[in-house]
């Protein structure tokens, strides 16, 4: 119960002010524990962010894939795809990933990342391949590319409203994928 705690403490002060935010005298003053009892739990912010990877990943994948799942049609798949990461930019659970950058973490987190990414990535192969690219795994990797570059300028409160953003990526992804 204490990890939980200590995860949800992590996810909202992610959410709420970026890396800076995550700090274990933070956690510590969110979850009512000592500083040191943090440390019991978690060896560094590093470590508190690759288990929230490890929680919270999974469940966002689900959800693309629930929502492609949902639909009929490669490009139906491909627009669910990026619309559903898209609307998971205001989850805390997304945000609290998205909050610390790869340079932050040791080499084993990054590679969970990337890992978990490749697995995300990995569900809209068949689409693209069913659209007729002879190279889906690559279209796929762009595509996710451009997912990755909406993101961050939602995650930014870029001048243009999250939902211009997201127009704009399906309909630059749609394009793109029909060639």
């Amino acid at each position: 119960m204490q990890r939980a705690a200590l995860l949800d403490a992590a996810r909202s002060l992610l959410s709420e002010g970026g890396t800076e935010a995550l700090t274990f005298p933070a956690l510590a003053e969110r979850t009512g524990l000592a500083r040191s009892s943090v440390y019991e739990y978690f060896r560094s912010r590093a470590a508190v962010v690759e288990e929230l990877c490890a929680v919270d990943f999974p469940v966002w994948a689900a959800e693309v894939e629930t929502a492609m799942a949902a639909v009929d049609g490669p490009e139906a798949k491909v627009e669910a795809y990026v619309r559903k990461q898209l609307e998971l930019v205001g989850d805390r659970r997304h945000r609290a990933v998205v909050a610390i950058s790869a340079s932050e973490l040791d080499a084993g987190a990054r590679e969970k990342i990337r890992a978990a990414h490749g697995g995300l990535v990995a569900m809209i192969v068949e689409a693209l391949g069913e659209m007729g690219h002879e190279q889906p795994r690559l279209a796929a990797m762009l595509l996710q590319g451009v997912v990755d570059a909406a993101v961050r300028r939602i995650e930014l409160g870029a001048a243009e409203e999250p939902d211009a953003v997201t127009e704009a990526a399906v309909h630059m992804v749609l394009r793109g994928v029909r060639g």
